[in-house]
């Protein structure tokens, strides 16, 4: 599906914006079932629902209230909704990943960030990988958009061809943190390029690429379906920290029993144990 051109661009810059990765028809079932889920957040006041590991669900920013629905994640929505776990197995961007990391995949973990108008939630720089050790890294992070992502609502930055550099301490101090240090931080922000785009997008986004994005500062929400793929032969070394039903499934081609290895090194994450990795961003001050 993907060009010579958009491969290269990939394999390259660690990334690849891509449009019209959702048909109309799906884009307008699951921002339908988003929109219902953030009414029902209206009447809670703390993190609520439960997933298979016992966490809760639905996490809410600070701040939260039946005027101002600031509902900033859900876990796994999968689980919960046929539509959602429709698009996971069948959509553009998967095809794509086919191109990239050949015809076997699975898919991994998926979960909504969502940013309403003036929520103040940021993603600190960070590197998926180090959230999620594997036997090899060949693993996308695909960022769909459900409403139009602009250069003043939290786009996604990225940094080039990090995917090719070094995996950064997580950890500092003896906490996970889930973000490198302020020292990287403030030398990578610089180099840091945003995507956006209209609703119905996607960005695909290598598993080691650093990055990040900022607060909502504009009247209108930026919600993403993100949902992370990878190739069939590799395996998980510890727990998933989204777990699922539907973990490790063969969304495209079939199991071939062989498993790959890269050679990598880097310290074990923590086990998220409140309802977003946002509490262990929180730590760092």
């Amino acid at each position: 599906m993907l060009s010579p051109e958009e491969l290269e661009q990939f394999h390259t810059q660690g990334f690849l914006f891509l449009k019209d990765a959702l048909t109309a028809t799906q884009l307008q079932r699951l921002t339908e079932q988003f929109d219902l889920w953030k009414e029902q957040s209206r009447s809670q006041t703390a993190p609520y629902g439960e997933t298979i590991d016992g966490r809760p669900r639905f996490d809410i920013e600070p701040g939260h209230c039946a005027e101002r629905p600031a509902l900033r994640r859900i876990a796994s929505p999968i689980e919960i909704s046929d539509v959602y776990l429709e698009v996971m197995r069948d959509n553009r961007a998967l095809d794509a990943v086919v191109d990239i990391f050949g015809p076997n995949i699975k898919f991994e973990n998926a979960k909504i960030n969502s940013k309403l108008p003036g929520a103040a939630t940021q993603v600190k720089f960070h590197q998926d990988f180090l959230f999620e050790a594997h036997t090899n890294d060949d693993m996308i992070t695909v960022l769909f958009f459900l409403d139009d992502v602009t250069p003043e609502n939290g786009p996604l930055q990225v940094i080039p061809g990090t995917h090719k550099g070094r995996l950064y301490d997580h950890w500092h101090d003896g906490i996970f943190t889930g973000a490198v240090s302020d020292e990287v931080m403030e030398a990578m922000t610089p180099l840091a390029e945003s995507c956006f785009g209209p609703a119905g997008s996607a960005c695909l986004m290598h598993t080691r690429l650093l990055h990040g994005s900022g607060p909502n500062l504009s009247q209108g929400p930026r919600t993403l379906f993100i949902c992370e793929y990878l190739a069939e032969d590799s395996y998980p070394l510890h727990d998933n920290h989204i777990p699922s039903q539907y973990q490790y499934e063969v969304v495209r081609g079939e199991p071939t029993g062989r498993v790959r290895c890269s050679e990598y090194e880097m310290a074990f994450p923590e086990m998220p144990t409140g309802a977003s990795f946002f509490e262990q961003q929180a730590k760092k001050q």
